[in-house]
């Protein structure tokens, strides 16, 4: 009796091992080649539609092979597997991305993996998926590489664009060497990445690392993120406008290093960004810490930044920013020639008009770089309720770059304004508290250094417990201006 209940048991145990085998399906066994010159797109996908067909399993990148391959679609209820020790790379031909990763507006990339309205997709497997980017670059320059001309379509491919999904998982992952957005998520609710390796060269321009576009309910977590653009982006392009807001948003554990913005909300905001929260963060080396640029109709509101460190450089005029370890700002769009000038503005319009930026808290932060925190407006009514606790700034000339300006690209206004260095400087705005903060100036003082704070034609601006003196003895501690 006992040995009948024991050959049961194993029997029983043996099927489900091949039920589990029989949902996994292996790139390989569709017809793909992986010698890193073969395109094997055609058996991804072959392999994914199997998958997706079967009501859902694994596919299999093996180990040991790098496959190149042209663009495929991702489908509902599959894991993407890379295992360790896989390589999966973006062909270099540019001939091959056709689709442009803003619809109708062909002129700002294209895409390599995407997938649309999909559900249960979890990509993932401890290997390397790698844009293949300096392919599409043109001349390496010092700080940066010529972006090659193109007549209507910019091939450069987006590496990963999903469009309207949910209950999406990416995890365990080297994402590598983007040409253009590296993850690039629109209208999609309810995600978590975590625990990513995501290396772009910081002299590709666009390389953003993740980018929420109208997404909703996101975690991410765990994270090293380099990027010659913006390493974590919220924003609402007009593109996709249908999916509404972009909210609900968690970041925590993660490094960050960029030279251009690390943390950054907007600039493409034509609808509301709300209910977003920054914790236990460190930002290194970039030439902008953390950056709200609002420049379209959209709202950003109740966002939070807390336990972080942020270390500030200058860099070239290539990469917006001007070293600014917080930065706010809301102007109007620029009006200007450019290949997306048609698509940044309301339907039918010329020109726009810039939404409010509210509700902002920054607590337990601590700042060093080349340059303060900078609050600006087009006017006062615009930036409202910030609040700084325990924020504290060490200031001090550490590159050849020159400073003393800020930037404020893409403005209508003056887009690089000439200024003195403070601690804090504040341009119009309306309710900002600063509590138990501090700044301290460095050994090298160029003499645009300036003031702990500075303010202009801000309504009800209120200190508590700040500590600060001017980086010149003859200049004032505090100059304010109602």
């Amino acid at each position: 009796m006992t040995k009948f209940i024991y050959t049961l048991l194993f029997t029983l145990s043996f099927t489900m091992v091949t039920h589990g085998a029989s949902k996994t399906f292996n790139i390989k066994d569709y017809g793909a080649v992986g010698n890193g010159t073969s395109d094997d797109a055609k058996a991804i996908q072959k392999a994914i539609n199997a998958c997706h067909a079967a009501k859902g399993g694994q596919v299999i990148i093996p180990a040991g092979h790098t496959f190149m391959a042209g663009p495929f679609d991702l489908k509902s209820n599959i894991e993407f597997q890379v295992e360790t020790g896989a390589v999966l790379l973006a062909n270099p031909d540019e001939k091959v991305y056709k689709k442009s990763a803003f619809r109708e507006n062909p002129g700002e990339g294209t895409i390599w993996i995407g997938g649309e309205h999909i559900e249960n997709l979890t990509i993932c497997g401890g290997g390397i998926i790698d844009g293949n980017g300096i392919s599409f670059m043109g001349e390496e320059l010092d700080d940066s590489y010529i972006l090659k001309p193109f007549n209507v379509i910019d091939p450069r491919p987006h590496m990963i664009t999903i469009v309207g999904g949910k209950n999406l998982r990416i995890r365990d992952l080297t994402i590598r060497n983007s040409a253009y957005w590296t993850v690039h998520l629109i209208g999609c609710n309810d995600v978590s990445i975590s625990d990513i390796t995501l290396l772009n060269s910081l002299k590709v321009r666009n390389s953003d690392g993740i980018d929420l576009d109208h997404s909703k309910n996101v975690r991410i977590s765990n994270c090293y993120i380099e990027s010659g653009d913006d390493c974590i982006c919220l924003k609402n392009r007009r593109e996709y406008e249908e999916f509404g807001s972009c909210e609900n948003i968690t970041v925590t554990n993660c490094t960050m290093t960029s030279r251009s913005c690390a943390i950054k909300i907007g600039s493409e905001n034509m609808d509301t960004i709300r209910n977003v929260v920054f914790n236990n963060c460190i930002i290194n080396a970039s030439n902008r810490g953390i950056g709200i640029q609002n420049r379209d109709e959209g709202i950003v509101s109740h966002v939070i930044f807390s336990n972080m460190i942020i270390q500030s450089v200058l860099f070239s005029d290539v990469w917006w920013g001007k070293a600014e370890p917080i930065y706010i700002t809301a102007y109007r769009r620029a009006k200007i020639n450019h290949k997306d000038a048609n698509w940044r503005f309301p339907k039918g319009a010329t020109e726009g008009r810039v939404g409010e930026v509210r509700d902002i808290t920054f607590s337990n932060i601590k700042c060093s770089g080349e340059n303060g925190i900078y609050v600006s407006a087009e006017s006062a009514d615009k930036i409202s309720d910030v609040y700084f606790d325990q924020v504290d700034l060490f200031v001090n000339k550490t590159t050849s770059h020159n400073g003393g300006i800020y930037d404020r690209r893409p403005s209508e206004v003056e887009g690089m304004v000439k200024g003195s260095t403070s601690g804090f400087y504040f341009d119009k705005a309306t309710n900002i508290t600063i509590r138990n903060s501090s700044v301290r100036w460095g050994d090298n003082k160029p003499d645009y250094f300036s003031h702990a704070l500075e303010s202009y034609e801000v309504t009800n601006l209120k200190v508590f417990n700040f500590e600060g003196e001017a980086a010149f003895r003859n200049k004032e501690k505090q100059r304010i201006v109602k």
